[in-house]
């Protein structure tokens, strides 16, 4: 970038003086900037040009010529980046800005939160990383999993924190007395994000592609087929019933993509950018509810801002955290709460652990220090005792007296805090005589994860989404998880229970039969919970509409900016 490259050699002629009026040669200015004395006077005048600097050359080779400054590196990288946003380059930007850690948190602050920039109300938000692209079907990433909700429609969709769906591309649903042909109506005014209108026809070709994907046919095993029965008609045909469906059809994975361009969607939001180091949304002025406010969201990927040691850790919080920098004294934290979803631990039973060791193990976590030796002053996990509120954990009496086996394989993988949670168990136990082998499979889920055959305790977390209940149902029937945790008998046991749950009409009769299974998970000591997430937002004072939902972000569609004082 020319940009930057002309900032980088002005910077060079100020440093050694800091800006201070120089006696210099020629030649002393080249080996400074690293080229040669023709180039440096090539430089020399176009910063004057352009009213940064004034040389004045003596006439002589090796006379001292008088360098005076007249504009700071700092002041011209800040227009430089406000030229380069208001002209829409925000890739520019975003190279004009690679600096050191507290050079660049200096550099960005007028620049992110919420904005209006060239009469168009932006937020722009801070993110530690790059985002994998948007895929049909399950995404391991909960930043993912909210931008795919942003960008792309379902059927059917979760209304704000509500765990009862509601139509999305479908106005509304019915079902048969036997439940097993439902009719989804379809809106007859939805549009792609590339403009065309969209057809029932294409609705059917993307859900049945969905069908293709191994996680999503297990996820929607009771459809029988797709069809298009009416042009505003879908026709779900299913081998058994299942109640779950329009759940099913609400969550991120099951949204829709052109069946020809899978990154254009029909959502409130459409991809303007997605690159490693940005991902810009921009709202779709055909959507089919409620318009954004907001009509740009930006992550600008900036590691440089994050501490680096945390990796994919539970402790980055979602930040809109900075605005004006005169603004800074007064951010506040706009929306916590303390997050359904949980890290848990599972035991496989088998020659090697029986369910009286696995209870023991069990006692050992939740009745010693153990979970109060991770980072729980920051406030941002807290030990629990539910997997879900009311759904409690057992209580066996003391089991001290049952010895361990010799040696135990553990195998987890992220979040990072479950790295101390390794590490303390696996020197507790060693008290108690049993060698504790620690694997660590560095991703977000179990896919590709060998160990797991050979595991007798894992450890994972599991995001709770918009409906509780039916989350953990989808847990059960497709992590690649259960298949290694239970016997293979125990397994389709399990898999016939979830599909006698499925057949009941009433969501408290299904609520019910849920719980009950994970009851007995817990009582046969396969299954503990052991802590929940603490979410924040913060934000500066001109952003509103910030609240945060089931997956610690916030509704893109609900965030707005105060206009422009005149």
């Amino acid at each position: 970038m020319r940009q930057l490259n002309r900032l980088n050699q002005y910077h060079r002629l100020w440093q050694p003086s800091l800006g201070a009026t120089q006696q210099v040669t020629i030649s002393e200015l080249a080996a400074r900037c690293f080229c040669s004395e023709r180039h440096v006077r090539t430089l020399l005048r176009q910063a004057q040009e352009a009213g940064w600097l004034s040389w004045r050359a003596q006439s002589g080779r090796g006379k001292r010529g008088e360098l005076t400054f007249h504009v700071a590196p700092q002041s011209l990288r800040n227009a430089m980046m406000e030229e380069a946003l208001k002209s829409g380059q925000q890739h520019n930007a975003l190279e004009l800005a690679q600096l050191a850690p507290e050079a660049l948190r200096s550099l960005l602050h007028p620049f992110l939160g919420g904005q209006w920039q060239n009469d168009t109300p932006t937020l722009r938000i801070p993110y530690y990383r790059s985002l994998e692209p948007l895929q049909p079907g399950f995404l391991p990433g909960r930043a993912e999993q909210h931008l795919a909700g942003q960008v792309f429609s379902g059927l059917t969709r979760f209304n704000g924190n509500s765990s009862e769906p509601t139509g999305d591309l479908a106005h509304h649903w019915d079902v048969s007395a036997d439940g097993m042909r439902w009719h989804f109506y379809i809106r007859s005014t939805l549009h792609w994000h590339n403009g065309d209108k969209i057809e029932t026809a294409q609705l059917q070709r993307s859900l049945t592609a969905l069908l293709t994907l191994p996680a999503l046919r297990t996820l929607l095993q009771s459809v029988l087929n797709i069809e298009t029965t009416h042009p505003q008609c879908l026709t779900f045909t299913l081998h058994q019933p299942d109640y779950w469906l329009p759940h099913r059809l609400a969550t991120y994975c099951s949204r829709l993509a052109h069946p020809d361009h899978p990154s254009v969607g029909s959502g409130p939001f459409r991809l303007g950018a997605f690159e490693p180091d940005l991902v810009r949304l921009e709202s779709h002025e055909q959507y089919h509810l409620s318009h954004p406010l907001l009509k740009a969201i930006e992550y600008w990927i900036t590691p440089q801002l994050f501490d680096y040691r945390l990796g994919t850790s539970c402790r980055h919080p979602v930040q809109i955290a900075i605005g004006e920098a005169d603004e800074l004294e007064s951010l506040r934290l706009v929306s916590s709460s303390t997050s359904l979803g949980f890290c848990y631990l599972t035991l496989k039973q088998s020659a090697r652990l029986s369910e009286l060791q696995a209870k023991r193990l069990i006692n050992i976590i939740h009745l010693s220090r153990l979970l109060h030796t991770l980072p729980l002053n920051e406030g941002l996990i807290t030990p629990t005792q539910e997997l879900l509120p009311g759904w409690t954990i057992p209580e066996w009496p003391d089991l001290s007296g049952v010895a361990l086996p010799e040696a135990l394989t553990l195998v987890y993988h992220l979040p990072v805090e479950l790295h101390t949670m390794a590490s303390q168990l696996k020197a507790y136990l060693a008290l108690q005589g049993c060698e504790l082998t620690v694997i660590f499979h560095d991703a977000k889920t179990w896919d590709g994860c060998l160990e797991l055959a050979d595991a007798d305790i894992m450890m994972g977390d599991r995001l709770i989404g918009e409906a509780p209940e039916y989350t953990l149902e989808q847990w059960l029937r497709c992590d690649a998880l259960w298949p290694h945790v239970l016997s293979a008998p125990a397994y389709a046991h399990l898999q016939a229970t979830l599909d006698a749950v499925q057949t009941q009409a009433e969501a408290r009769d299904r609520h019910a039969g849920l719980q009950a299974i994970f009851n007995r998970l817990m009582e046969s000591a396969v299954l503990t919970p052991l802590f929940n997430y603490q979410y924040q937002i913060s934000a500066p004072p001109g952003v509103n509409g910030i609240r945060l939902n089931t997956r610690g972000w916030f509704d893109f569609t609900e965030a707005w900016l105060p206009a422009p004082k005149s």
